[in-house]
């Protein structure tokens, strides 16, 4: 059940995040002249995205739009035997697989969630060995409070604007120059590292790693650490920190030469350092010896001026970044959940159903009558879950949480209207919705979730359907059967009841785009038992129906449950 919902969600954001990458990837070639912190701040944005995803943006869009009451349905009488419609959604394959084959489907998402864990420890253990190198360092020395080196760091702080004093602490270890903590840095030299460096380049040095600091490259470091923990198996969130590594220290470079350093002193200052330090630098730690250093040296020899962003490249940039959060929470604005008041409104104004009996049911299969003429409504071996799909027009994918046994336990329940009143489609459903809340207790609200759908519309030759004409329509006798399975038979139905029918049949959610608005007769026939339903209904719609569909995946309501109570009055 869990691997159900996270499943969809996680691949969406997975995409949605490769695809930003992308895009920041492009325009950072764009801006390839211009100064490296833009670069910077690129990247740093791809990382923070694999932890931002859009459907947080979607949620925060829906709850600033009006909330708006659901669409009521057209009135049906329905007489229809429901045995896969309502079935948990496995595999389509799984039915006629073996048993040891069956076995491991069903482990799979606990193996790849085991897999995934041991990959998050992993990296953090790796990680965790760094700091602790680190904090070795660090607590074993005494911060120095005199000194040659002292008076500089104190004379750039100065100058540079830095307001807290920072620490500066003498190692032994053979840790390289170096900034340490986010709230608290301090400045970490190997004992000795001065003596080899003239004033002017410990000077340069200096400033290098104050730039870290006003920059609070840290902070940024630990939030790229996050990442590369959760999303260790994607390889392009380790090549983004590489690049976040690599304009990192060109920003700092660049800043260095602006202030005043001469490039030459600048150069053999890291120089000296990489001969004094040979060892590979802690990440966990913003340097002096990172990224690519020949292309750094020649970048600073050649003291090649990076240019600022121009009107039309802030254009863009401001442009994509708006895309970027505006875009989806514009789409949740205009895909607006039903809000709880609402829902309550429509149930508490629905006339009552008479309750004649809930009991529990020994079916294995759901199978339903309504009478819209009568009032009568009869259900026969339904789950709760099966009970909300039907109140609320929902599929099965757009129900989620609540207990275990909203899924197992099944009831046979008969009711009617008020007095035996007729009733119609749509105060019928409300009236079940009524009956969920007072014998159920069941508690739910709205939410947005990105699910995979299959698209319905017209093939490109066109339908192949039988239009009736409304003077010829009796929607009395309007009906849709799905007995036996794959075999669909309707009289006198709209497109959004095929949907509905397809949704159920294929186990999938289908949403009609056909934009066809009248009422048609037609038959729809696909083998079975069968492998694999929806690629047998791909090829039997347009050779039969001349409608297509395709699999997309699209912001839609769903309904979490939130507590339900089994009623054992009756």
């Amino acid at each position: 059940m869990i691997s159900q919902i996270i499943a969809a969600p996680v691949a969406n954001h997975l995409w949605q995040s490769t695809l930003f990458a992308g895009v920041a990837c492009l325009l950072a070639l764009v801006l390839r002249k211009n100064q490296a912190r833009t670069r910077y701040w690129l990247w740093l944005s791809a990382s923070v995205k694999f932890l931002l995803p859009f459907s947080l943006l979607i949620g925060l869009g829906s709850r600033l739009s009006p909330r708006l009451p659901a669409l009521g349905q057209t009135e049906v009488t329905v007489v229809q035997k429901i045995g896969q419609p309502f079935a948990a959604i496995e595999p389509a394959h799984a039915a006629s697989a073996t048993t040891f084959l069956a076995a491991v489907l069903h482990l799979l998402p606990t193996l790849l969630i085991c897999i995934w864990l041991v990959g998050v420890f992993s990296v953090l253990f790796f990680w965790g060995l760094r700091w602790r190198r680190l904090a070795g360092s660090i607590c074993g020395n005494s911060p120095l409070t005199s000194g040659r080196k002292f008076e500089m760091l104190r004379r750039l702080e100065s100058s540079q604007g830095i307001s807290g004093p920072i620490e500066l602490i003498i190692s032994e270890s053979s840790l390289e120059p170096g900034i340490a903590g986010i709230f608290r840095p301090r400045l970490l030299l190997p004992a000795g590292i001065s003596d080899r460096l003239t004033d002017a380049q410990l000077v340069a040095i200096l400033a290098h790693e104050l730039c870290h600091v006003r920059r609070r490259d840290n902070l940024a470091a630990a939030v790229h650490m996050l990442v590369e923990a959760i999303f260790w198996f994607h390889p392009l969130v380790w090549w983004i920190g590489a690049r976040l590594v690599d304009e990192r220290e060109r920003a700092c470079d660049e800043e260095v030469l602006r202030q005043g350093s001469d490039r030459q002193v600048y150069a053999e200052s890291i120089l000296k350092v990489c001969e004094f330090y040979l060892e590979s630098p802690l990440f966990c730690a913003a340097g002096v010896t990172g990224s690519n250093l020949k292309k750094r040296i020649e970048a600073i020899m050649n003291h090649r001026i990076a240019r600022k962003l121009d009107w039309g490249k802030k254009l863009l940039l401001a442009a994509m970044g708006a895309l970027a959060i505006i875009g989806p929470v514009v789409i949740g604005f205009l895909n607006p959940p039903r809000s709880r008041a609402q829902e309550m409104a429509v149930v508490g104004s629905a006339p009552a159903l008479d309750l004649v009996s809930i009991k529990p049911s020994t079916a294995t299969q759901p199978l339903f009558f309504i009478d819209t003429r009568q009032g009568v409504v009869s259900f026969t071996g339904f789950t709760l879950k099966d009970l909300i799909k039907y109140s609320y027009s929902l599929h099965d994918s757009q129900i989620v949480g609540g207990p275990d046994w909203i899924s197992s336990r099944r009831f046979d329940i008969r009711a009617m209207g008020p007095g035996g009143n007729a009733l119609n489609f749509m105060q019928i459903q409300a009236g079940v919705q009524k009956l969920l809340a007072l014998h159920f207790a069941l508690v739910s609200h709205r939410d947005i979730r990105e699910l995979p759908v299959y698209v319905l519309v017209v093939g490109k030759n066109g339908p192949k359907l039988e239009e009736i004409h409304l003077d010829n329509a009796d929607l009395r006798k309007s009906r849709m059967l799905t007995n036996p399975p794959g075999h669909i038979e309707a009289q006198q139905v709209g497109m959004e009841a095929l949907a509905d029918v397809l949704s159920s049949s294929s186990n999938s959610l289908v949403i009609d785009k056909t934009g066809l608005k009248g009422i048609y007769s037609f038959t729809l026939d696909w083998p079975m038992p069968s492998s694999d339903v929806p690629a047998e209904i791909s090829t039997a719609l347009p050779e039969q129906l001349g409608l297509e569909w395709s699999k997309q995946t699209t912001p839609l309501s769903v309904l979490v449950v939130d507590r339900a109570k089994e009623d054992r009055s009756k």
